[in-house]
């Protein structure tokens, strides 16, 4: 299984990099990729693994990796379909949904102090550094194995995750925005 993870290079999400940290076979595009290459790797890699800031339009483009504001976004929907995909990004809920692509997923996600404010979440720095590396090494470690059984890592990320949010606000809001669409994925997976 070829799995690719687009992470836009951006210091303010480097704690994602324990997602795919362990993952033995992989290829990795951080900045300036071509749009043909861009959807050349999409195309040849069963599994997508996409990281960042993002919108309900898809995962900002913030280091020159494909053109145009979004490295992820409508124009690639097509190339996702059939892929097994992750979505870590604030929003991406909306954009698979919108979509109907197959994917292990997160909703609005706070991974700033100021997104805990913006969202009404009391939390400090300490909390919001807290939920960022826990979530981030929860699913690292589960994806360290292929092939991956998105439902199983979905269930199994959520159960420990749930039990940060017990005592961390933003790991509890988090936790409520963590999906994985199965009536969709059980199509391709």
């Amino acid at each position: 299984m070829k799995i690719l993870v687009i992470h836009p290079d951006d210091r303010s999400t480097d704690f994602l990099k324990p997602i795919y940290a362990n993952i033995k076979s992989k290829t990795v595009l951080t900045k300036d990729v071509s749009q043909n290459k861009l959807t050349s790797l999409i195309r040849s890699h069963d599994t997508i693994i996409m990281l960042g800031h993002g919108s309900i339009d898809g995962l900002f483009n913030v280091s020159r990796i494909g053109w145009g504001t979004y490295v992820i976004g409508r124009g690639l929907v097509e190339q996702l379909r059939g892929k097994q995909l992750i979505a870590i990004w604030c929003n991406a809920d909306k954009f698979i949904e919108l979509h109907q692509l197959p994917a292990l997923y997160s909703g609005m996600f706070i991974s700033e102090v100021s997104e805990a404010r913006y969202c009404g979440v009391q939390g400090d720095q300490a909390q919001v550094n807290e939920s960022n590396n826990t979530f981030a090494v929860l699913l690292g470690n589960m994806l360290d194995t292929v092939p991956v059984d998105l439902k199983t890592v979905h269930s199994m990320v959520g159960e420990s995750y749930e039990e940060l949010g017990e005592i961390n606000t933003v790991a509890k809001y988090n936790s409520e925005r963590w999906y994985c669409n199965v009536d969709v994925m059980c199509d391709c997976v």
